[in-house]
């Protein structure tokens, strides 16, 4: 994004002590700097402000709804890099083109989606509500599940929904009526390497009692 944010500068430490002690070392620099998440969150709600302010006629954010959101959204396809094939391209579900096309490029879905969670959550510490909120309106969900459908079919990438992983039974209990030690084992490694999921709970036997 173009607008760029400075985080709070770290406080002044107080009277400095005659030797190098303990005592001289302030607060932490992490402790007062803006994760990357809060960096990034903050550069898109000032690219969306400004957007309004360019907007013609210029549009207050009270205003806003999502049918603006999605504009918004349409407006940054511009800055994309994501290569999405038309229907009558030759490459068109081919998920790797041997060779260049005069498709557009866009922003991919999951930029969006992530873009679209930063704004929302940005909306509401700016006092917004959720029931007003234009980025979780239900038109601009259904404007990013077109998307990611679409860019599905134009790549040769399918979106599935991964299975959630069971947990496995804690050790000296028997397994359910049916499933063998092995199929557990086999069930539990299938879906464990996809992106964005959480780790798992820590591994059991680590506390003695």
């Amino acid at each position: 994004m173009d607008s760029a944010s400075a985080g709070p500068s770290a406080g002044g430490g107080g009277e400095g002590s005659s030797s190098g002690g303990l005592g001289d070392a302030g607060p932490p620099r992490a402790a007062t700097t803006p994760s990357r998440y809060e960096s990034q969150k903050r550069r898109d709600w000032n690219t969306f402000l400004q957007y309004l302010r360019n907007h013609k006629p210029p549009l207050a954010l009270a205003r806003c709804s999502g049918a603006h959101v999605i504009e918004f959204l349409r407006y940054l396809d511009q800055f994309g890099k994501t290569k999405v094939h038309a229907p009558g391209c030759a490459f068109y579900g081919h998920p790797s083109p041997p060779g260049p096309c005069a498709c557009p490029l866009r922003q991919a879905w999951g930029s969006l989606d992530a873009l679209i969670g930063r704004l929302r959550a940005a909306y509401e510490e700016s006092g917004g509500t959720p029931e007003t909120n234009p980025f979780a309106a239900r038109a601009v969900r259904i404007y990013l599940r077109d998307v990611r459908e679409s860019q599905a079919k134009a790549r040769g990438i399918p979106y599935e929904k991964k299975k959630r992983k069971r947990a496995p039974p804690a050790a000296g209990q028997p397994h359910p009526a049916g499933e063998s030690s092995s199929s557990t084992a086999l069930s539990g490694g299938s879906c464990g390497s996809g992106a964005g999921e959480g780790s798992g709970p820590p591994p059991r036997g680590s506390s003695s009692s």
